[in-house]
């Protein structure tokens, strides 16, 4: 099974019935398809860049999931016939490493520093 990660944005005026009920649809979704549903996540009413359908504002959903692309096709296609969904967009994470966060080497800027020390002494010394 590949894992997926969906973020879909529903119209900001919605009652918590109508919102539990496209959640538990989307939920629904996901195990008739023999997926598993890791995390769904409700990260609030937050302003678009640009106005969808005349809305200013959305509420956002994270959805992390496990399944195959069939259910991706459902999944997708439930969402786009649903009018109280602004936008989705699922992406495959399957490859993608763990997030961790990198720190820059300040090494490797103290190396190239020197490099053009170096490279400044030996021209002006062909010069000479």
């Amino acid at each position: 099974m590949r894992k997926y990660e969906t973020i879909f944005i529903l119209q900001p005026e919605l009652g918590e019935d109508e919102i539990k009920n496209i959640c538990a649809k989307v939920q629904e979704i996901i195990s008739s398809y023999t997926g598993e549903c890791f995390r769904l996540d409700d990260w609030g009413v937050r302003k678009l860049a640009y106005p969808i359908r005349k809305f200013a504002r959305g509420r956002y959903y994270y959805l992390r999931f496990d399944g195959g692309p069939e259910m991706i096709a459902e999944l997708e296609r439930r969402l786009r016939l649903n009018e109280k969904v602004l936008r989705y967009q699922s992406v495959n994470i399957t490859g993608e490493p763990e997030k961790v966060a990198e720190k820059k080497a300040p090494v490797a800027e103290a190396d190239a520093v020197e490099a053009v020390e170096e490279t400044t002494d030996t021209v002006e010394a062909a010069n000479e």
